[in-house]
């Protein structure tokens, strides 16, 4: 039985030239409820991994009691060209809590180590060198 957390939508450019990754989030729906008013406080932390470490985070700002947020939001990453083949990306849909600490409400990965949709949506990125390629993923649960 897999939880409904919601979906993420965002888009993946690279530019070979200048070994730039941009991941630009779009807006995230359905996301679960977090918080006891029926809502959540969602951010996008997006984490650049090589061979299981993190090499870089970005974050987007904290949209305040929403399950729909929108967010047009771009996290700009330097991958020079000859490790693009070598890295993934994790993107977790984050609840902020002033108290006590953040939750994270689901993710997903996108990289040539990925599975499905998460390594597709690679693939086409690397086909289409300079332009933004969007999808949504559904987010999965944290193990």
């Amino acid at each position: 039985e897999k939880a409904d957390l919601g979906e993420v939508n965002f888009s993946l450019c690279y530019l070979p030239t200048a070994g730039r990754l941009t991941v630009t989030v779009i807006r995230a729906s359905n996301l679960r409820a977090m918080d006891l008013t029926g809502f959540s406080d969602p951010y996008v932390k997006a984490s650049l991994m090589a061979e299981g470490r993190r090499l870089k985070k970005r974050k987007t700002s904290i949209k305040k009691n929403t399950l729909n947020p929108s967010y047009n939001e771009a996290l700009v990453f330097d991958v020079p060209h000859e490790s693009v083949h070598h890295v993934s990306l994790t993107i977790a849909v984050v609840d902020y809590d002033c108290i006590g600490h953040n939750e994270v409400i689901g993710l997903c990965r996108v990289g040539s180590d990925a599975e499905g949709p998460g390594r597709e949506h690679w693939a086409q990125m690397l086909a289409n060198p300079r332009k933004p390629i969007e999808h949504w993923h559904t987010l999965v649960e944290v193990r």
